[in-house]
C-alpha cells in the first residue's frame, strides 16, 4: 500500500500544467516589470561593489567599472579600522543577537499561553499586542527619553537592547501564536498522561515543534534590528555604542573632510553583507516558515 502511495505521489509530481500561450502573453507585462526591477537592483548592487574597490577620482569620474588603477582592497581595511565600522558592526551584532534571543524567550511562552488556553483577559491582551504594533516609534520616543534620563540609563547598550526587545515582542508574539494554534493537542494530552506539567510540555515538546516559526521570526528580528535607524539615532549618544545605521551616517558626514569614497562604499558592503547572506542561505526557511503558519497540523 505504501509502495502504491509512493508511486502515486511520484506520478503527481511529474504532472505539469500544459503550456498555455494566451496565459503567458497576459503575464508578459508582469514579467517586464519584475525583470526591470531585478535588473535595476542588481545593477545598483554591482555598482556599489565595484565602487568599493575603486578610488575617489574613479568614482567621481564614473569609471568604477574600468578599474584603471586596479582593485583597492585597502578600502575595506580602512573602512573596518579607520572609519570605526568594526565598532558599529560588533554593536549591531550584539543588539541583533541579544534582541533575537530575548524576544523569542519572552514571546514564545506568551504566544503559547494565549493560543492554547482560555482565560479572562486573553482577548484584551491579544488586542493590546495588535495596537502596540500599530503605534509609530516616533510617538513613544519622547516619553522613553524622559524616563531614561530620569533613571540615569540613557546612552547605554543595556537601554538599547531593552528597547529593541520591547519593540519586537508584540510582533513576535502575534507571529508565533499562529504556529501554536495549528499544532495538534494530542501532544499535550500525551505529555499530561506522562506527568509533564504545562511548562515542561511547552519547553520539551511544543517549543521544538514550533521551530519553523521560531527560526523565521528570529531571522526577521535580526534583520529588523540590523537595519534599525531611528531609535538608535536618538538613544545611542556616543560612537562607542552606535550600531551600523547611525554609524554609516557619521561615516558619510566625515567624507566631506576625508574624501575616502572608496572606503565609504566598502563600509556599505560590509554592513549589507550579513542581511544578504541571510536572504541567500535562509530564504527557503523564511518562505516555509511564513507559509507554514497557515497550515493546520
Amino acid at each position: 500500500m505504501a509502495f502504491m502511495f509512493g508511486k502515486k505521489k511520484e506520478k503527481e509530481k511529474k504532472v505539469r500544467e500544459p503550456f498555455n500561450p494566451r496565459k503567458e502573453v497576459k503575464l508578459i507585462p508582469g514579467y517586464l516589470i519584475v525583470g526591470i526591477w531585478v535588473f535595476f537592483t542588481i545593477f545598483l548592487l554591482v555598482w556599489i561593489l565595484a565602487a568599493s574597490f575603486s578610488t575617489a577620482p574613479e568614482i567621481m569620474q564614473g569609471k568604477v567599472f574600468k578599474f584603471e588603477s586596479g582593485f583597492h582592497f585597502e578600502n575595506y581595511i580602512n573602512a573596518w579600522n579607520a572609519n570605526s565600522i568594526s565598532t558599529f558592526f560588533m554593536n549591531s551584532l550584539l543588539y541583533a543577537v541579544a534582541t533575537m534571543v530575548g524576544a523569542v524567550v519572552i514571546s514564545a511562552p506568551a504566544a503559547y499561553v494565549l493560543s492554547r488556553f482560555t482565560f479572562l483577559g486573553n482577548k484584551p491582551i491579544r488586542s493590546g499586542f495588535l495596537i502596540a504594533m500599530s503605534i509609530p516609534n516616533i510617538m513613544i520616543v519622547l516619553p522613553l527619553m524622559s524616563i531614561s534620563i530620569q533613571l540615569g540609563i540613557n546612552g547605554s547598550r543595556g537601554l538599547l537592547i531593552f528597547l529593541y526587545i520591547g519593540m519586537q515582542i508584540p510582533y513576535t508574539t502575534t507571529f508565533l501564536m499562529t504556529f501554536f494554534q495549528n499544532l495538534s493537542r494530542t501532544y499535550e494530552e500525551a505529555a499530561a498522561i506522562d506527568g509533564c506539567t504545562p511548562m515542561m510540555t511547552f519547553w520539551r515538546i511544543m517549543f521544538p515543534l514550533a521551530q519553523p516559526g521560531i527560526v523565521t521570526v528570529s531571522i526577521f528580528i535580526f534583520m529588523n534590528i540590523w537595519n534599525e535607524y531611528f531609535i538608535s539615532l536618538i538613544f545611542a549618544s556616543s560612537s562607542d555604542i552606535m550600531p551600523v545605521g547611525p554609524g554609516l551616517k557619521s561615516v558619510l558626514s566625515s567624507m566631506q573632510y576625508t574624501g575616502d569614497w572608496g572606503g565609504l562604499f566598502a563600509a556599505v558592503v560590509i554592513v549589507f553583507l550579513p542581511t544578504l547572506l541571510l536572504y541567500v542561505f535562509l530564504s527557503e526557511k523564511i518562505i516555509s516558515g511564513v507559509t507554514g503558519g497557515g497550515i493546520k497540523g
